[in-house]
Order: structure tokens, then C-alpha cells, then sequence
């Protein structure tokens, strides 16, 4: 849910102006169902794709949808992603409103409490690559907890995040989400990876990554990392598990529920982004923290409970 507050003016007008046509509201609607390349929601609208590219540009400019580039048979395309379901404006001052039941915890990548790496592999910070390249063992190292971005070929990286339920608390959702995309030498915008995230031990679903992205630097990379040689950001992704199903980017992708992850029986919740060993596409994983890549977020966990 997006919360907004008559108290945020700049960012209230943003999204009130962006769903004040028709073409943007078409498009949010459409997008509630699946997602679309911009050449498409042109088609479906029935609007030039330059119309429906600076549309395109005025939603996810107030957060509404999400976007990505993924290879197509002439270059690269975008396509786009609702990223709320609801929209929550407050027009007074908070004083009578709710207190939301959120729990939520954020996770540098180099916290990682275990792991499984093959070449290419490697981590990097502000300062550029730590340790050596493609040598699995220097994982172990302390100066990891520096990394603000890791890759490898093969294998996975686990998280334990620290939770624990209140008397009378009712889980009604989990959400994670994080940077990532394939791991290819140097980088390759087509090859394709299937990442999977599993939550104490249950996979809550697959993402294929259309490939390792490195054409332009990312938004928040340091000097330090050079550009035209390395992988430079990748795709922010949720997954979202309810009382019902599990979701990427808020499209049902299995079946687990909130249950099926027993995350009351845990003092911690255990968290593995990985590749299958009988995945299709076995590209490898790149993960950012908040100063690599384009988005300033380190790995996010956010428990929301039942009112």
C-alpha cells in the first residue's frame, strides 16, 4: 500500500497527477492484471508509443509502476510493472490515525550467515573490488561485511533476519525485496537467470533475470566502479507471501501461504537467494546494497500484522 499524507505535498501532487488522465489510469488498470512492454500498452490503448512513453515516464516518476530493460529483437525494451495495490491518503494530522503493525528489517548483503560460490565470483564496496576475484574461500573474510555488491556463477546466499511474534500478534503477510540480477563475465544484457527465494527453507518463487545489465553506470555507484567493464545495477523485486498465495511484484507466482512458513516457531526468519541445481536458466546472481546499483536499499524484510 502506497501511504500518503496531505503533509507531503510535492509527493501528493506527483501521484495525483499522474493518475489524473485517462491513458494513465488505462495503464494502471492493465497493469494490475500482468505485466507489458510499453510498445504494448500503446497498442492496447490505441496511442502513439511516443504517448505512451512519456506516460509511462510520469507514472513510475511518481512511484506508481516499476520498469526494467529486457532484451527484444531489436535492442532492449521496457517493460512495466504496477507497484501498489492500494493508495492510502491521510488529510488530517495523524492524531486519530492507526498505528501501523509493521515490523521491518534491513540487511547489508555482506551479513550473509552462509553461502555457495563458484567463478565468476566476487564482491566489491565504495573502494572497488575487496579481496581477490573468483576465489571462493575469500567469502570467509571479515571484510565482507563491507560488500555492497556480491555475484556468483552458481550457488546462494542466506540471511538470518532477527523476528520475534508478540503475545496476541497476527501474521498477515511477509514482503522481501532486493536488487539483483544474472552474473555474467563482465556483463551481457541477454543471459537469462532463474533466481529463486526461499523463506526458512520454502521456495517462494522464481524470478528469470533477463541478464547481466552494464550499458549505462548505476544510479547509485561510486566512482570508483568503472563503467563499459562490469555489471553497473540491476531489478528491484518483491515477493510477497499472504494468508493466501505468494507473489512477484504483486503477481501470483505459487501457492504458499504465510503458514507454510511456520515463522512462528522461529526466532529468526531465514532467508536463501539462489539458483537451483535443476534450474533452466543457471546464470549466476549479482546483489546490491544501497550504494551500488539504482536503487539505495540494502536486502528488505518487512512483516505487516493483522489490526
Amino acid at each position: 500500500m502506497l501511504e500518503l499524507s496531505i503533509h507531503e505535498p510535492v509527493r501528493l501532487r506527483k501521484v495525483c497527477h499522474a493518475l489524473s488522465t485517462d491513458v494513465r489510469v488505462r495503464m494502471v488498470e492493465l497493469l494490475s492484471k500482468e505485466t507489458y512492454s510499453v510498445h504494448e500498452l500503446a497498442t492496447l490503448i490505441g496511442v502513439p508509443i511516443s504517448t505512451a512513453a512519456s506516460n509511462v515516464n510520469v507514472l513510475q516518476e511518481a512511484g506508481l509502476i516499476l520498469t526494467e530493460l529486457r532484451p527484444a529483437s531489436r535492442g532492449a525494451m521496457k517493460v512495466c510493472t504496477r507497484n501498489f495495490d492500494d493508495i492510502h491518503i491521510a488529510l488530517n494530522d495523524g492524531s486519530h490515525r492507526t498505528e501501523k503493525r509493521t515490523y521491518e528489517i534491513n540487511m547489508p548483503i555482506g551479513h550473509y550467515v552462509d553461502f555457495s560460490v563458484t567463478p565468476t565470483c566476487g564482491m566489491a564496496n565504495s573502494d572497488g573490488v575487496v579481496l581477490n576475484e573468483d576465489d571462493p574461500v575469500q567469502f570467509y573474510h571479515p571484510d565482507r561485511s563491507t560488500a555492497q555488491m556480491i555475484w556468483t556463477r552458481t550457488g546462494f546466499f542466506e540471511y538470518k533476519f532477527p523476528f520475534a511474534l508478540k503475545p496476541k500478534q497476527k501474521i498477515a503477510s511477509l514482503l522481501f525485496s532486493c536488487e539483483l540480477c544474472s552474473e555474467a563475465p563482465n556483463y551481457d544484457h541477454d543471459w537469462p537467470s532463474d533466481i529463486t527465494v526461499w523463506i526458512n527453507g520454502v521456495d517462494i518463487g522464481t524470478w528469470t533475470s533477463p541478464g547481466d545489465f552494464g550499458d549505462r553506470p548505476g544510479k547509485q555507484n561510486p566512482p570508483t566502479w568503472f563503467h563499459n567493464t562490469r555489471t553497473q545495477y540491476g531489478a528491484l523485486k518483491t515477493w510477497t507471501v499472504t494468508k493466501k498465495q505468494a507473489l512477484l511484484d504483486h503477481l501470483p507466482v505459487n501457492p504458499v501461504t504465510i503458514a507454510d512458513l511456520q515463522l512462528e516457531d522461529h526466532p529468526c526468519i531465514t532467508v536463501r537467494i539462489g539458483i537451483k541445481e535443476n534450474a533452466l536458466h543457471k546464470g549466476g546472481i549479482n546483489l546490491f546494497g544501497k550504494e551500488f546499483g539504482d536503487h539505495p536499499q540494502d536486502l528488505k524484510l518487512v512483516i505487516e500484522f493483522d489490526e
